[in-house]
């Protein structure tokens, strides 16, 4: 069966086109699990945890009884400690069991199994396996946190504590290494409490040590899996480049990386320009498939906007970096900056919180402009211009710039300096969104992202179009501005681009002028 890019479930190397994870499975059972360790990998939804686990534990058995479960289906087990016991002990016995183990020792473990235990019983039942084994017994939980504010769950959490510490001290006997996999670490448990339930929460895990390795995906990782793609497909495609677009706009996030991959490699056989995968795996065709997943609806992006929903202090932080260029430290004490980081949205870049890769940024953006476009002036103005803007294929910036210019100016010319200043970017973007909207996808500059300057990066069918936006400070730091445009510019070898200036003075000469800074064109728009 030929191998496929998967997005659901665990990947399998026999089955699917991975990233090869195995330094970091070395890093983890060198580093924690051989040490013993308790410990949480706690990250983002689709972030590759399953499959992380799965790999550990084909890793481990030489070494190791390894007892691997699923909390994904278990809601019955937090009705009542009985049900609790008896779901682990059933859980704990299958794993023994598909893992050979002596079958004296498996059926001492399931002869209680009709019996009423309390938690207590339990941890002795989980002594004598330990005891029983001849070897270490390393224990995974996946989907950890699905009742991780369950009383019952607390509860347990304390028990494996207990053990842990008494064994430290030579008086017990447990499992060797603990690992929770979930979204929430389980060190924090009060971000998933609601304050009425805060009483529950009484660090029953604060054992637990921290886990720092990196499980998003490399540009050479990603290479590694896509050199093995092209052995088998032979589509011709620039390896390494291809590699280096993926990552510049996942950051490694691993679902994105695959589902990317995935649509390039299947997703596109409908559409007659990219039905064949030489076509499909080119610049044209990975701009496509970045458009049809910011188009489609899955769980990644659902949950996403749902968790934005529900904390509205994480949804303004989003909509103040995006639309306003607001830099916050990045302080993990803040609640909504340390939920963003917690659920992939956010992350510290150069002691600054950011957007976390720039798929998710353009997603951030298509929503908050999908809130406001049906009452918005410039959205509506750039929809009924959208036919002007092209011809044979080609967008037509400066007409853009010049349609901006002029209806901005017939709009927004009383509006005073703190709503331009706080709304002129989002009007822009409001405006440019219908224009390209399904044929081009837009994107800001994270590193000149700041209150002072922004860069917005047009893609449409296969030309870039760059625009600085800034805030007029004056006539030196507009000539400051020009430089940075052109250096931009030469970096992304471009021969043309777009300064356009927010100018808030009474006095303000406002108008198009273009000029020529270190041979670049730069077409000026002030307003």
């Amino acid at each position: 069966m030929a191998k496929k890019f998967n997005v659901t479930g665990i990947c399998i190397p026999e089955r699917h086109y991975m990233v090869d994870t195995g330094d970091k499975v070395e890093r983890i059972i060198s580093n924690y699990i051989r040490e013993g360790k308790y410990f949480t990998i706690n990250r983002a939804r689709q972030y590759g945890k399953t499959t992380m686990l799965h790999e550990l534990e084909k890793r481990l058995l030489p070494e190791f009884v390894v007892i691997r479960i699923s909390f994904e289906a278990a809601d019955d087990y937090f009705t009542s400690s009985v049900n609790l016991v008896k779901g682990l002990t059933l859980d704990i016995g299958e794993s023994l069991e598909r893992q050979g183990i002596d079958e004296r020792i498996v059926q001492k473990w399931y002869s209680s199994i009709e019996e009423e235990l309390a938690l207590r019983e339990f941890g002795k039942k989980i002594t004598r396996l330990c005891a029983e084994c001849d070897k270490k017994v390393v224990f995974m939980i996946d989907e950890v946190d699905k009742s991780s504010d369950n009383q019952l769950f607390l509860s347990f959490l304390g028990l494996l504590r207990a053990k842990y510490l008494e064994q430290m001290q030579g008086g017990d006997k447990t499992f060797w290494s603990v690992i929770l996999a979930g979204v929430y670490d389980v060190k924090n448990l009060k971000l998933k409490l609601h304050p009425e339930q805060e009483s529950k929460y009484n660090s029953p895990w604060n054992i637990a040590v921290d886990f720092n390795v990196d499980l998003s995906f490399s540009t050479l990782e990603i290479e590694g899996m896509l050199k093995e793609y092209e052995a088998d497909i032979h589509t011709g495609m620039d390896v390494k480049k291809m590699a280096e677009e993926i990552y510049a706009y996942t950051s490694g996030y691993p679902y994105l990386v695959s589902r990317i991959c995935q649509l390039m490699d299947e997703g596109m056989e409908e559409i007659s320009e990219y039905a064949r995968k030489e076509k499909a795996w080119t610049p044209a065709g990975f701009q496509k498939a970045i458009k049809i997943l910011l188009k489609e609806s899955n769980t990644l992006f659902d949950d996403m906007l749902k968790k934005l929903t529900d904390y509205v202090e994480l949804k303004e932080i989003v909509r103040k970096i995006l639309y306003n260029g607001r830099r916050y430290s990045y302080e993990s004490g803040n609640f909504a900056i340390q939920l963003g980081t917690m659920f992939g949205f956010l992350k510290e870049e150069d002691g600054v919180t950011v957007i976390s890769n720039r798929i998710f940024e353009m997603k951030l953006y298509n929503w908050l402009i999908s809130e406001e476009e049906t009452n918005s002036e410039m959205y509506q103005a750039g929809a009924l211009e959208k036919p002007r803007f092209t011809k044979n294929g080609v967008l037509d910036m400066d007409l853009v710039m010049q349609k901006f210019y002029e209806y901005f100016t017939e709009i927004y010319a009383d509006a005073g300096h703190d709503f331009l200043e706080e709304n002129g970017r989002r009007l822009f973007l409001l405006y440019l969104k219908p224009i390209i909207n399904g044929t081009g996808n837009y994107y800001v500059e994270a590193r000149t992202r700041d209150m002072r300057r922004t860069d917005v990066i047009v893609d449409y069918l296969g030309r870039q179009y760059i625009v600085e936006l800034k805030i007029w400070r004056g006539q030196e730091y507009r000539d400051k501005g020009m430089e940075q445009l052109a250096a931009y510019l030469d970096d992304y070898h471009q021969e043309k681009g777009y300064l356009l200036s927010f100018n808030f003075n009474k006095s303000k000469q406002t108008g198009i002028r273009k000029w020529n800074c270190h041979g670049k064109e730069i077409m000026e728009i002030m307003v």
